[in-house]
């Protein structure tokens, strides 16, 4: 329709029209919102399929352990000697703030006759 027509139309006309057009939105909004319902539903259903089968597959899992290599310890706290570092990940605060100090890293190094005898601890 054009503006023209709309606006050439008598008052009465144009409440039906209105009253027309927010049944047919409110029919297309429920029917909308319905199958968007059904889908939510269903990916649910997914979702708690997939969940317990994770569970399942974890149980599984979980008697088993990761066989990774022995890393022996790299560094040593000179202050506290059980706290060591392999180096690998995080370093450990007593070696952060020996650092922030001035200290250099080779300054704590386990030399590697001591590195074959020491177990580490961080």
């Amino acid at each position: 329709m054009d503006k023209l027509e709309l606006e050439a139309m008598p008052l009465d006309d144009l409440w039906a029209l209105h009253e027309e057009l927010t049944a047919l939105l409110s029919k297309r909004i429920i029917a909308e919102k319905r199958q968007l319902e059904d889908r939510l539903t269903q990916l649910k259903r997914g979702a708690i399929a997939k969940a317990s089968a994770a569970v399942e597959v974890k149980s599984a899992k979980a008697g088993r352990k990761r066989h990774y290599p022995k890393v022996l310890p790299k560094y040593r706290n000179p202050a506290v000697p059980s706290e060591t570092w392999s180096g690998r990940g995080k370093q450990p605060r007593w070696l952060v703030s020996a650092l922030k100090a001035g200290g250099r890293i080779e300054d704590f190094r386990i030399s590697s006759a001591q590195q074959g005898k020491v177990r580490g601890k961080r």
